[in-house]
């Protein structure tokens, strides 16, 4: 077994779980519960964490996983330069018209 992926964020987490699962790939999740210890334990062992199951699935893990976050990066919201905070998917700016850089 190989941990693949950690962080502080229990809906991501479980969305790497689910896109491993949606792949055929062998995996389960660790440290689900431990937000209450945060404090008496270091808070990044206490992060909840996606392990593979078959170290054979690790590499394909880990590039499903870099693939999908590097899309959710270029998804993310952006700001114009008139101010404006605008939702990843758009490439132009709905209230001044310049696109995004």
């Amino acid at each position: 077994m190989k941990k693949v992926y950690s962080s502080d964020d229990t809906i991501m987490t479980g969305h790497v779980h689910s896109l491993l699962e949606a792949n055929n790939i062998d995996c389960h999740l660790r440290n689900m519960s431990l937000a209450g210890g945060i404090g008496e334990l270091p808070i990044n062992e206490c992060w909840p964490e996606v392990w593979v199951n078959d170290d054979s699935d690790f590499i394909l893990a880990k590039r499903l996983i870099e693939s999908t976050l590097a899309t959710a990066k270029e998804n993310a919201t952006w700001q114009c330069d008139c101010g404006e905070v605008i939702e990843g998917q758009f490439e132009t700016c709905w209230s001044c018209g310049k696109e995004k850089n």
